[in-house]
C-alpha cells in the first residue's frame, strides 16, 4: 500500500545526502515523536491543510512503498483517535520512496 508524507523540500533533499529520512512532521523529528507521521492517499490533502496551514510553496509529497518498510523490519501501524493513519516506526530509507511529487496550493486546495 502506498503511504504519503508532506515535508520541506529542503528536507527531503537533505535526507538523500545523508541516506535516511527521520522528519516526523512540522519542526519535529523522530527522535521526538517517535514515528514518522503519514498519511493514506485520501488523507493528504486534510493532513497537509492542517500541518502547514501558512503554505509554504517548497513543499513535496513522498510516496512510500509501506510493503518496503516492513520488509525491511520497520513497523508501520495505523494509528488516531476518531482517524486511523500510517506511523511509521523508524527512519525512511530513500529506496523506499516510489516517488517525489511538487506539493502546490490552489486557493484552498492542496494538490499533489
Amino acid at each position: 500500500m502506498t503511504i504519503l508524507h508532506v515535508t520541506r523540500r529542503a528536507d527531503w533533499e537533505a535526507a538523500r545526502a545523508a541516506g535516511t529520512y527521520e522528519i516526523s512532521g512540522r519542526d519535529l523529528s523522530l527522535a521526538d515523536e517517535g514515528f514518522i507521521h503519514f498519511s493514506y492517499p485520501h488523507q493528504c490533502a486534510a493532513t497537509a491543510a492542517r500541518i502547514w496551514p501558512d503554505r509554504p510553496a517548497d513543499l513535496v509529497v513522498l510516496v512510500v512503498d509501506e510493503q518496503r518498510a516492513r520488509a525491511a523490519g520497520v513497523e508501520v501501524i495505523d494509528e488516531g483517535a476518531s482517524e486511523l493513519f500510517p506511523h511509521l516506526y523508524g527512519a525512511v530509507d530513500p529506496a523506499w520512496v516510489d516517488e517525489v511529487r511538487p506539493a502546490t496550493w490552489d486557493g484552498e486546495a492542496f494538490t499533489w
